[in-house]
């Protein structure tokens, strides 16, 4: 049963907006047609412009976006940051034993779930005031603030009942995933392709023209995106795609079926690319804090304020980084970036890799995924290692040997990996790419079984349906 801070939530669940789980099965052509429609209302949300904000304004969060799914001045200005900031915390909280929730019960599950939604309303308000607040839209009327906020509060409870409509059964897959994924390829094609700044088209014609050099066009800069970013971009997926691949295979028997054998994958990026989102949303949430630290501190100049300058210092002209964490936490975007601040770009790197490589090792025991568990779960399923007796110890002893290891290393890898290729400057941006390839892998094989499933009806007894 659910301790006593989950239920806490039973009374709010009365009155927030819910989808309701479908009372029949929904057809495999019905789900295609609920997830391109909430794909549409969310692309139609992107480019929505919020009322009351200066269209001049600028971004300073364009490097972070793409991990919330976010789009300046627009309704989904916020993204699916709340969602998946609450959704991060109360799966912390639940995996370490600081909220007491069993997930295999129905009720409890009820529970967290109405947890989630309070906690990604709360998280809306507080970012859409902290937005406002830090002055990112400029001098404001008290109306115009108060239609500001209530617009992203509007604009949050949509996108979460979005991914509610697609996680309850109507849809396929995450709505947040497939949110993540559209916005990624929504970047891939304006960063080719833009008739402004498309490296084939706005950034070509600026070169036929004679406006840039053909170096600059190779490298990009400027507000254009540069044929080696093109190449990076192609190469990180190949690369990230063969990672995907990679894995060790431990022999197992069945205990009740005497010469029946199978093999445990243990993949290199065991637990997923779960490391970088965290690293990721920890940077973004630095940048974000220190900005609206300095901004509300009056933006004292360097050596003013010691605090402003250890958590992060911005120029006071433009607002761009000059100092402190955020500064090193934040990549250079570019090769030319790299080569002008190597030390920078030294540090972002270690730390991000030692930060995938810590996340890492916690969201083993968090997330259930411990060789002690799995042991259990294997045994649970009638499965033995070959040559030895049926005893959960056994499997234990041989998936510690793996495990562990794998964990470290599948970590420093996609950290390596985002952060060299935001060096190379690739479209969508290293993490953007890294969480689009495993969506896109695991929407592969949800559309391969819902396909088979819907062909062969027997064949939902298997996937426990």
């Amino acid at each position: 049963m659910a301790g006593r801070f989950l239920s806490l939530f039973k009374p709010v669940g009365r009155v927030l907006p819910e989808i309701k789980v479908p009372e029949r099965k929904v057809s495999f052509n019905e789900k295609i047609f609920w997830t391109a429609l909430v794909l549409v209302v969310f692309l139609v949300m992107t480019e929505v412009p919020l009322y009351g904000i200066p269209s001049s304004a600028s971004d300073q969060f364009s490097a972070l976006r793409v991990i919330f799914a976010s789009n300046r001045g627009t309704l989904m200005e916020l993204g699916i940051g709340p969602i998946v900031t609450a959704g991060l915390i109360l799966q912390l909280l639940v995996g370490s034993a600081i909220i007491q929730c069993d997930m295999s019960d129905s009720q409890d599950r009820g529970l967290f779930t109405i947890a989630s939604k309070v906690f990604s309303i709360v998280l809306t308000g507080v970012q859409a005031s902290a937005y406002i607040i830090s002055g990112m839209y400029g001098t404001l009327a008290g109306p115009t603030t108060i239609v500001i906020f209530l617009q992203l509060i509007f604009a949050g409870i949509i996108v979460m009942l979005l991914d509610e409509l697609i996680q309850k059964g109507w849809g396929m897959g995450s709505g947040i995933s497939l949110f993540i994924m559209a916005g990624v390829a929504q970047q891939i094609i304006w960063q080719t392709f833009s008739p402004g700044t498309g490296l084939f088209v706005g950034a070509l014609q600026s070169l036929l023209r004679g406006q840039q050099t053909l170096t600059q066009w190779v490298i990009g800069g400027g507000g254009y995106g540069g044929l080696l970013g093109f190449i990076a971009t192609i190469v990180a997926f190949l690369v990230i795609i063969y990672m995907e691949g990679v894995r060790v295979e431990l022999p197992l028997t069945y205990a009740g079926y005497k010469g029946f054998r199978s093999r445990y994958p243990i993949k290199l990026l065991y637990v997923s690319n779960l490391p970088v989102i965290f690293a990721s949303a920890l940077f973004a949430n630095v940048y974000f804090f220190s900005q609206l630290i300095w901004s509300t501190q009056g933006r004292p100049a360097p050596g003013a304020n010691i605090l402003i300058d250890i958590i992060g210092q911005f120029n006071t002209t433009d607002s761009s980084l000059t100092g402190g964490l955020a500064y090193y936490v934040t990549a250079p975007q570019s090769l030319t970036a790299v080569a002008a601040e190597p030390l920078r770009a030294a540090a972002y790197l270690g730390i991000l890799v030692a930060f995938c490589a810590v996340f890492s090792v916690i969201w083993l025991e968090v997330g259930g995924l411990g060789p002690g568990k799995v042991a259990r779960q294997l045994m649970d399923s009638g499965m033995q290692i070959p040559g030895y007796r049926r005893s959960e110890k056994p499997i234990e002893t041989m998936l510690k040997r793996y495990i562990p290891v794998v964990t470290v290393l599948g970590g420093i890898v996609v950290g390596l990996i985002a952060g060299i290729s935001d060096f190379l400057g690739v479209f969508g941006s290293g993490t953007g790419i890294l969480l689009s390839v495993g969506i896109i892998y695991q929407y592969y094989e949800l559309l391969m079984r819902e396909r088979a499933a819907e062909m062969f009806p027997a064949f939902r007894r298997i996937f426990g349906e």
